[in-house]
């Protein structure tokens, strides 16, 4: 049996074998193992011939469902529901059958709401080695006062607000 590390080595070795001789293949950590990509300079070529209807892209609501599944894992379908705002069950289902979503638990409590988390497949599609590579998402939410001045128009009237005669 070959050690870890060594498997490891030669694995990097290949990735910097494959560069050096320009292959179209890029060798890189993803998911807990290694996996071959196309490199990206050459997706435009591959892309006349590799489109098929099961290679179609995901919905904005499944984009929106899955990133909130990666940031707040484990979450539940309700969970989700409430921070998007809409039912995402259909959503849901399609990451689930996609492969990028996996059940990981069940919630405390009456109901015992099934929790979502991504998978491996999800760190392979996106080139992770995990979920610490995601993105801040600090770095894409607005600041403070840009919320509340959006979310000023949606609030009930505040009755201390009303004059009094």
């Amino acid at each position: 049996m070959v050690p870890p590390g060594e498997v490891t080595k030669a694995l990097a070795d290949l990735g910097r074998r494959l560069s050096q001789m320009g292959s179209g293949l890029v060798l890189r950590e993803a998911g807990g193992g290694w996996r071959l990509y196309t490199r990206p300079d050459l997706r435009p070529f591959l892309e006349r011939y590799a489109a098929t209807p099961s290679a179609s892209k995901l919905s904005r609501a499944a984009l929106e469902a899955l990133a909130v599944v990666a940031y707040r894992q484990p979450v539940s379908r309700g969970q989700v529901s409430e921070i998007r705002g809409v039912d995402s069950e259909q959503a849901l289902r399609t990451l689930d059958r996609r492969g990028l979503i996996d059940v990981v638990g069940h919630a405390p409590g009456p109901g015992q709401a099934v929790l979502y988390g991504t998978s491996d497949t999800f760190l392979e599609k996106l080139g992770l080695r995990s979920l610490e590579e995601l993105p801040p998402l600090a770095d894409h939410v607005p600041p403070p006062e840009t919320v509340e001045a959006l979310e000023r128009p949606f609030r009930p009237e505040d009755p201390s607000s009303d004059s009094k005669s």
